[in-house]
């Protein structure tokens, strides 16, 4: 059920928000022991709905998702919920300390106003630090809905999981290193990582909060996620950096912006060494061709590799120890999460930052063997390490940002180009268990360049794993590519039900 389908059957009295909302419980209560996707349901839901039915039964104005059942991120404080991280050492269930909110964040407060009823929370692998998977979480491991043995997908990994199951569906996701992509594309889901400081993120627990972090819908089709960026997007009086956005959201709504037929006369430029030099296997190489033809047959001209010879390629620093993942702007996070436990209020145990390391030392997770070593060598993380009171100078991270945004913008203009289509993943899908991770093709470069993407489904592998494209553009072109997206979409409708399992399936 997509959102115009729900709203419609609200409107005309098909169903109640109330009815509605119990049937979306129902398929929690049947799906969820299998997927995991839900780790903290919301009691007062049915509630919520009754209140929805009553305003509308007394003749108030409603707006499109009032009376949507939703999913937001562990990661996302929500007044009455733990914010866990995925980490038993911050949830007293498992024996670890709880963060308790006082209060919403802006973007689950945003939700609310626009009268969506909020299921629950959804899983997330540790401190959200892979884009792969969850299965180092307290609550275990989260199915992929598409394909149950392969990676769903991370860090947000559940809410893709909810939604792909229809246990809800909208969902709130959000990206520091491709947890908002990856989980869409791993299991054929709209996924929007809209412009940095575009959606406020305050009140979310922090990777890179300050530079990166970016919170966005997955949805099953593209118009349902313009009307999350509607709800989310705008500037925020506790978020200083939203004024950034000011003045550069689509006029009238990103969902109202959507136009038919805006592949015909557009230009996109393609994947290739120039972007990044690694290569894609035979079998997507063959499926992105196909994606090309489509593409190309709804009247759009392809530019093959715009950046050869920019020396875009040549910006990144990958870890080495990580597959092609550039962790810069990342050395903020103690900076940023010393100001993320403040905002927490009276539900914050810890006094000072060095009270919260305290806590969770059994597991540092900068010690060789914690979810994020693979920061442990960057110097400013250690400067902030030290002194988590100062912010840093991040200075190394503004210069590559500008660097990046310079070649962008230039290459764009030089083609005349209105955005990049790419096959989201080099590979396909990994299994759920094993040592390997999903090899994507634009997450370390637009997370540091800040730019927006929407990943759309594009087909199967052999295997059946699904297969997306990522359209990506320049700062604030959140409109175009919905656009570009919703046009690919209704003409090739790839996305399939997938066929579901429950607790007892041989599986």
């Amino acid at each position: 059920m997509t959102v115009e389908q729900a709203a419609a059957g609200l409107a005309s009295g098909a169903f109640t928000a109330e009815e509605l909302t119990g049937a979306f419980l129902q398929r929690i209560e049947t799906y969820n022991p299998a997927y995991n996707a839900i780790i903290f349901p919301n009691s007062q839901a049915l509630d919520d709905a009754r209140e929805i039915d009553r305003r509308r039964a007394a003749g108030d104005v409603m707006g499109p998702l009032a009376g949507i059942p939703i999913v937001v991120k562990d990661t996302m404080d929500m007044a009455g919920f733990p914010t866990t991280g995925g980490w038993r050492l911050l949830y007293s269930g498992t024996g670890g300390t709880d963060l308790m909110p006082d209060r919403d964040s802006p973007v689950v407060a945003r939700m609310r106003a626009a009268g969506c009823i909020i299921l629950g929370k959804t899983n997330v692998p540790v401190l959200s630090a892979t884009g792969s998977h969850a299965n180092d979480s307290w609550a275990g491991p989260t199915l992929n809905s598409a394909a149950p043995d392969r990676m769903p997908g991370g860090s947000s990994a559940g809410t893709a999981t909810a939604v792909g199951t229809s246990m809800a569906i909208l969902g709130l996701a959000e990206e520091t290193g491709g947890s908002i992509q990856n989980p869409a594309s791993a299991q054929g889901l709209v996924g929007l990582k809209p412009t940095f400081a575009l959606v406020p993120n305050a009140g979310v627990m922090p990777l890179a909060g300050s530079t990166r972090d970016v919170v966005g819908p997955i949805a099953r089709c593209v118009r349902d996620a313009a009307l999350v960026l509607d709800a989310i997007a705008g500037y925020c009086v506790e978020d200083p950096k939203t004024v950034a956005g000011i003045g550069k959201r689509a006029p009238g709504g990103y969902a109202a912006s959507i136009v038919p037929q805006a592949l015909k006369g557009a230009r996109l430029g393609l994947y290739g060494p120039g972007w990044r030099n690694r290569p894609l296997s035979e079998e997507i190489k063959a499926l992105y061709a196909d994606a090309q033809g489509e593409i190309e047959g709804l009247g759009a001209t392809c530019v093959p590799d715009p950046f050869a010879g920019s020396g875009f390629a040549e910006l990144g620093k990958p870890v080495p120890e990580l597959d092609h993942y550039d962790a810069r702007g990342m050395e903020c996070v103690p900076y940023d999460m010393m100001l993320y436990l403040r905002r927490l209020g009276s539900g914050n145990p810890f006094a000072t930052f060095e009270d919260f390391s305290a806590a969770v030392s059994a597991e540092d997770p900068f010690a060789p063997d914690g979810v994020l070593a693979f920061m442990s060598n960057m110097p400013d993380l250690l400067d902030c390490l030290a002194d988590p009171e100062t912010p840093p100078s991040m200075e190394a991270f503004l210069t590559v940002r500008e660097q990046y945004l310079a070649i962008f913008d230039a290459v764009m203009a030089k083609h005349a180009l209105d955005a990049l289509v790419f096959p989201q993943m080099r590979d396909p899908l990994p299994p759920r268990l094993g040592e390997e991770s999903i090899h994507e093709t634009v997450v370390c470069e637009i997370n540091i360049a800040g730019l927006p993407a929407l990943t759309i489904p594009a087909g199967y592998d052999e295997g059946g794993s699904p297969f997306n494209l990522v359209f990506v553009g320049p700062l604030w072109s959140e409109a175009r590519l919905l656009s570009l997206a919703a046009d690919y979409e209704q003409a090739t409708r790839h996305r399939k039900t997938p066929d579901l399992i429950s607790v007892g399936d041989n599986h």
